[in-house]
């Protein structure tokens, strides 16, 4: 929230959009934004800007182990107040996993209980949006067709889609066709997270690099964005003027 904050960093990058955490994206702590912090993100500075939250990484409420599941769906639904307080327009969770030994479908029941007693309350007060992962066999939205049992028990709940190119690629998706494979399975793909990667496809490493300079085409990430035809968020390491660089280059090649 420093020096104008993200409304600020968007702006020196020209972009429409921006994607924030609420707090530290490894801890457990519920958000806590002042009024003045809210006021920043949510005000008149806003306008028509793009404004998603990113759900804590160590959220996993697919876990069998209640020492993890319990306080990440309590950590989620505190997120997802904070998020809807701002005017975001979803929020990013990643899909989660069970340990090896466990049985996927227990961790696909478990993101149903989620959703299912939410609902009790009247639901997550914003969309949430279900990220898939570069890796782990038993992780709930690697494979297309563990994502294709995760979405027969959570998409009558109104879930979401992200799809990172990075991760796709890491889990040995064909990217030519992903946005096709995915709505397929999930009817919609809600946001892109458009990352390149450092590692080859399917080495399941999570490792993002700038558009032009990973291991996955240019032009091939382009007709991701160009066939999911939805916001696009750049998680791409670099500064502000070569955020810049990749935002033009994305305005140009998509027209």
């Amino acid at each position: 929230m420093d020096h104008g904050g993200p409304l600020a960093r968007a702006a020196e990058m020209d972009a429409d959009g921006v994607q924030v955490f609420l707090g530290d994206p490894q801890g457990w702590k519920a958000p806590r934004l002042a009024a003045d912090q809210q006021s920043a993100l949510s005000g008149d500075r806003a306008g028509d800007l793009f404004l998603v939250v990113h759900a804590p990484y160590v959220l996993n409420v697919a876990s069998t182990n209640n020492r993890i599941r319990i306080p990440s769906r309590k950590t989620l639904g505190q997120h997802a107040q904070v998020a809807a307080a701002i005017s975001a327009r979803g929020m990013v969770v990643h899909g989660g996993h069970v340990l090896g030994t466990d049985d996927p479908a227990a961790g696909v029941d478990n993101w149903r209980k989620t959703f299912s007693r939410q609902a009790e309350e009247g639901g997550f007060p914003l969309p949430l949006l279900i990220e898939n992962t570069a890796g782990g066999g038993n992780a709930m939205a690697r494979d297309l067709d563990a994502l294709a049992r995760l979405w027969d028990a959570v998409g009558g709940f109104g879930a979401g889609f992200v799809l990172d190119t990075c991760h796709a690629w890491a889990a040995g998706w064909d990217l030519a066709t992903a946005v096709d494979d995915v709505r397929a399975i999930t009817g919609r793909v809600d946001l892109v997270h458009l990352n390149n990667s450092r590692d080859p496809q399917g080495s399941s490493r999570d490792r993002h690099a700038p558009l032009t300079e990973g291991e996955i085409p240019t032009e091939l990430l382009v007709e991701v964005a160009r066939a999911a035809d939805c916001p696009i968020v750049l998680e791409t390491p670099g500064d502000a003027a070569g955020h810049a660089e990749e935002i033009t280059l994305l305005r140009e090649a998509l027209g």
